[in-house]
């Protein structure tokens, strides 16, 4: 943790710059929007933020 005991944002490790392109690693919620990344689980994509669920295909 940080100085302080406040949390720091890691949303740089969601991104991945190759030459002059940004590729974003992780899917935006469909219900919330660009800017609000979902969760990898094992079995489905989840939202942080409101709840929805995407799961992923055998």
């Amino acid at each position: 943790m940080a100085k302080g005991g406040k949390k720091t944002s890691q949303k740089w490790k969601y991104y991945a710059v190759s030459g002059d392109k940004v590729e974003r690693k992780k899917k935006f919620c469909p219900r919330c929007g660009p800017g609000v990344f979902m969760a990898e689980h094992k079995d489905r994509w989840s939202c942080g933020r409101c709840g929805y669920t995407e799961w992923k295909k055998k």
